[in-house]
């Protein structure tokens, strides 16, 4: 009989029950540590959108206050080097607690003017109480006849769009101007004006600008340069744009914040194709924001053709206009503006503005119900809190009713927007 020997594992035995175990430990790891949304993705059909996210049909715009209330104003006041007394003389003339104030002084401006500045505004009690004027710490290169001021007054519109305040229209200011009414007069006026008007001068008959503007190349060296140069051209020339119409007109306006947002936010791209088209442009403070506003079907039916300003030109017209004396006085009067300029030097002339139409006092704020200072119990605070919105207007409100309700009330307004 046989013996029976012992059984023999195989030698490929317990390799095999090694790979068996080791594949068992990948599928539990793969069952329970992988991305649950995985098996998410491939076992439920991706659902469509019914209306697209971003796209739409009008640009989403805040809206305006009702018109049974007071306005309230955003300034951009800029300055460059030497400006600074104009500016502080401008910005308390222009000064009202319900208003919103950005003040721009040039990058090439010396250290000791913008400390100068910096500290004016820093050591006057109103403002540190009501804060809302605001200095531009990061201060931009501005070539007067380049894209630059177009930057600057985008970089502006920005800012106050940011900090949230509650405003209605936006003026663009110089420290060459000056306001010839009170915000008393200017505030009430408005009160009956609807708020999407835009107040741009513009005309699409650009006339001799077409060969010397549109086609010349120009370079602004503002735009990459941190010393201020001229702007120079380049021998190569373009045709007129043919994906839209140019337009051109005053560079000083006063635009309503609906369209002020649409040129931060427009949805359909046009003004920063329009505004990378005016970075050659000579002069495209003057035509930036009217090309813009004129193409685009949303604000091309809101503007009123007038820039609000009595300025002086020159017969024929130079590149700026002379500057204001006490000779003109009686014409910016009659002009029935709320601004004027160029101003230089001639103290003589403000400080007549100052007394005869502002009942401002030397280096002191304009007369209003908010700066009433005859009870001495009450506070700047409490003088600012209870008096802001009771506005005092005066022979002003008058002037400016008749230069904006002459033009409102024209029978043909309507077949005057952007032609």
């Amino acid at each position: 009989m046989e013996s029976l020997k012992p059984l023999r594992k195989k030698p490929y035995f317990l390799p095999l029950i090694l790979s068996l175990l080791t594949s068992s430990l990948l599928i539990l790891f793969s069952l329970f540590f992988t991305n649950p949304f995985h098996s998410f993705h491939h076992t439920q059909p991706k659902t469509l959108q019914q209306t697209p996210l971003f796209v739409e049909s009008k640009l989403q715009i805040t809206p305006p206050n009702p018109d049974s209330t007071a306005p309230k104003l955003a300034y951009l006041i800029s300055g460059s080097t030497g400006d600074v007394q104009s500016l502080k003389r401008t910005l308390k003339a222009l000064y009202h607690p319900v208003n919103q104030y950005v003040v721009h002084l040039d990058l090439e401006a010396p250290p000791e003017e913008r400390l100068e500045l910096f500290e004016f505004v820093k050591s006057e009690p109103v403002f540190n109480e009501v804060g809302n004027v605001r200095i531009v710490v990061r201060s931009n290169l501005v070539t007067y006849r380049g894209p630059t001021m177009v930057t600057n007054t985008l970089h502006a519109m920005a800012i106050l769009l940011k900090e949230g305040a509650d405003w209605d229209w936006f003026i663009n200011l110089s420290a060459s101007d000056y306001p010839l009414v009170t915000q008393d007069d200017l505030l009430h006026t408005l009160s009956t004006v609807p708020r999407e008007l835009n107040f741009i001068e513009h005309t699409s008959d650009i006339g001799w600008k077409e060969y010397q503007r549109a086609k010349p190349v120009i370079i602004d060296p503002g735009l990459y340069s941190n010393k201020k140069s001229d702007v120079f051209w380049v021998s190569q020339k373009r045709s007129v744009p043919t994906a839209y119409k140019l337009f051109t007109g005053s560079a000083w306006m006063m635009l309503s914040r609906s369209f002020v947002e649409y040129c931060l936010w427009g949805w359909d791209n046009l003004p920063r194709i329009v505004l990378m088209y005016y970075a050659n442009f000579l002069s495209s403070p003057e035509g930036y924001f009217h090309t813009v506003i004129c193409n685009a079907d949303e604000f091309k039916n809101t503007t009123v053709n007038h820039d609000l300003h009595f300025i002086s030109w020159d017969n024929p017209p130079k590149q700026h206009p002379h500057f204001l004396s006490i000779d003109d006085y009686e014409r910016m009067v009659e002009s029935h503006a709320p601004f004027a300029r160029k101003f230089g030097e001639d103290k003589e002339l403000l400080d007549k503005i100052d007394s005869e139409l502002l009942g401002r006092e030397p280096d002191g704020f304009v007369t209003s119900n908010w700066l009433d200072r005859s009870d001495a119990n009450k506070t700047i605070a409490e003088s600012i809190v209870r008096n802001a919105t009771e506005l005092k207007p005066g022979p002003g409100a008058e002037r400016i009713k008749t230069l904006i309700g002459g033009m409102l009330s024209d029978k043909d307004f309507h077949l005057k927007h952007c032609i």
